[in-house]
């Protein structure tokens, strides 16, 4: 088993889980209200979409009710962690976990939790695999260069993705301002995250 990428696809899984019970979360606290539509903002007011560095979080769902929606998104949070931490490494680990994300997609989990989920799941249909390109590539200058990446890229994206809250609490406008510069940076640790513990288990399997 390749050790360092069932981490990396483990944490990217429980990360997107923990956002979808964060979503549900302050879904339930808006009740039994019926959403506009299909698109929805988790956090109901006073926050304000066009204020807040998060647009208060948007959502979609396919139930005509909060309350449920947020008590969906909140157990396929759940269901995502448990799945990530114990059962990534099975047969169809991978599957799971993108029906999964499908589930926390149109459930209110949130709209960028499950594609997070979705990556989780293709690097862990790599955990049982050979790594027979990455092996054939392991001494050139890229594969070195991304060995030396793990684990620091899973533990940088980490940390953006919480850091967001304390920077967006405290400068809510200049967070807003860089919002864009923060989803390319969050995209490229995730992408980072999967490729260097590929090398990582390549060189040292």
């Amino acid at each position: 088993m390749n050790r360092a990428t069932r981490i990396t696809a483990s944490a990217l899984g429980i990360s997107a889980g923990i956002a979808s019970i964060e979503h549900g979360y302050f879904e339930v606290l808006q009740g039994n209200a019926k959403p506009d539509g299909l698109f929805i903002v988790s956090m109901g007011p006073p926050c304000d979409p066009d204020i807040i560095w998060n647009a208060c979080e948007p959502a979609l769902t396919i139930i005509p009710d909060f309350f449920i929606t947020g008590i969906l998104a909140i157990i396929f949070g759940i269901l995502t962690i448990i799945w990530s931490l114990g059962f990534l490494q099975r047969k169809h680990g991978g599957g799971i976990l993108v029906l999964l994300s499908i589930g926390i997609l149109l459930f209110g989990g949130g709209l960028f939790p499950p594609f997070i989920g979705i990556v989780a799941s293709i690097i862990a249909t790599r955990i049982q695999n050979p790594l027979t390109w990455w092996r054939g590539h392991a001494e050139s200058t890229a594969s070195r260069s991304l060995v030396k990446l793990y684990p620091w890229a899973i533990i940088i994206y980490l940390c953006i993705i919480l850091g967001q809250f304390i920077v967006g609490y405290f400068f809510n406008d200049f967070f807003k301002s860089v919002m864009g510069i923060t989803v390319l940076l969050i995209l490229g640790f995730l992408l980072l995250s999967g490729l260097s513990a590929f090398a990582y288990d390549a060189k040292r399997g």
